[in-house]
């Protein structure tokens, strides 16, 4: 029990992570972005940051 609790948590804490990287990648102005070349593809960096994928 303790192990599905933990991966549950774990989960949850990355859900929140994701979504506060590609809140603040899609803060950045489009100007940062396209400097950064992760214009259009803002999803994929937080997944990569937060996931690893």
């Amino acid at each position: 029990m303790k192990n599905v609790l933990s991966t549950l948590f774990t989960s949850i804490r990355q859900q929140i992570t994701y979504r506060q990287t590609l809140s603040a990648l899609r803060a950045l102005s489009l100007h940062s972005r396209i400097d950064l070349d992760i214009a259009g593809i803002e999803r994929r960096v937080a997944r990569n940051a937060v996931y690893g994928f």
